[in-house]
């Protein structure tokens, strides 16, 4: 399988100057674990995960002055479309993360979690 076959179409994007407060709020109103990042004046895209949203929160710092731009990751690893469910699994197992953006033509075009590979990978029907 592959990840166009697995991966979410559902692509939040937000500005660098987003608090953490509405990015998280945007985030629950969709239903998605991470956020595209885009900054006009930075280059490439970033990646903001409930997981930063919750240390930024554990270190005790303010999520309503909290800008995202200060807890994206800038040095995100791409997937293709065209990956394998094995092969993006891979990349999150090398990188520490649980979300791959995907780009299509340089565009984002889905995210990826591992969440959406276990589904994929998972059988519909577990016997009892």
């Amino acid at each position: 399988m592959l990840v166009r076959d697995a991966m979410s179409t559902v692509v939040l994007t937000i500005g660098p100057d987003h608090t953490l407060r509405q990015a998280a709020a945007l985030m629950a109103a969709r239903r998605v674990g991470a956020a595209v990042v885009h900054d006009p004046d930075a280059e490439g895209i970033g990646i903001l995960t409930e997981r930063d949203i919750l240390n930024s929160v554990g270190r005790g710092q303010d999520p309503d002055a909290e800008r995202t731009h200060a807890h994206t990751t800038g040095d995100v690893v791409f997937a293709a479309p065209s990956w394998t469910l094995e092969e993006a699994a891979l990349a999150m197992t090398r990188g520490g993360f649980r979300h791959l953006i995907v780009l299509d033509r340089g565009e984002p075009a889905g995210i990826v979690s591992v969440r959406d590979i276990i589904r994929c990978w998972t059988p519909a029907h577990v016997p009892a």
